[in-house]
């Protein structure tokens, strides 16, 4: 038997949107929403994130096989506690060096999911060390978050739509000002 396993785009869109929501907005500005499962309904989530469904007892999921339906549509989860770690670290550095360089111009997001020394003049001399440190860290750390989102979710292979479904939410999260990389060239928000 042969399951082909798409790539859920609007449930790792919306998994990214929480991810990197948390990251650049300050504390007392972030609004969570519920949103319904996909598929219009048919399920909830468990504590545990796991889609149940409302319908009824699955009797798949008794032999261990799962549901079509389940395996059809996964849920993106980014609640693991290696994926939450680096979360912490990138909300850490965002807010304590990172925010005043996408601030200032110096900083800007790139079409691969990464930060960039956009215009270093932007910054102190005696601050673009320890800027161009925290650049180098949270690079490192995203590529580590594409990574383990892909393989949390048991699918390696994603990691490269995960990056670009997430370097797409950078940019659509981005405050007005702010600098990102399309089409090779730098625009301002």
């Amino acid at each position: 038997m042969t399951i082909n396993v798409y790539f859920p785009a609007a449930e790792a869109k919306e998994a990214a949107k929480e991810f990197v929501e948390k990251i650049i907005n300050d504390a007392d500005k972030v609004e969570i929403k519920q949103t319904p499962p996909a598929g219009g309904g048919g399920g909830m989530a468990s504590s545990d994130g796991m889609r149940v469904r409302s319908e009824g007892l699955d009797p798949w999921v008794l032999l261990g096989i799962g549901s079509a339906r389940a395996q059809a549509a996964p849920d993106i989860t980014i609640k693991t506690p290696a994926i939450q770690a680096i979360q912490a670290r990138m909300k850490q550095r965002f807010d304590t060096v990172l925010r005043a360089g996408f601030d200032s111009g110096a900083l800007g997001f790139t079409e691969d999911g990464l930060v960039a020394v956009r215009d270093p003049a932007k910054l102190d001399l005696k601050d673009r060390v320890a800027i161009t440190a925290a650049v180098a860290d949270e690079n490192r750390d995203r590529n580590a978050v594409y990574r383990e989102v892909a393989v949390a979710n048991g699918h390696p292979e994603w990691e490269a739509q995960i990056r670009a479904v997430f370097a797409r939410q950078w940019i659509d999260s981005a405050k007005p000002g702010w600098w990102y990389q399309s089409g090779g060239s730098w625009k301002q928000k």
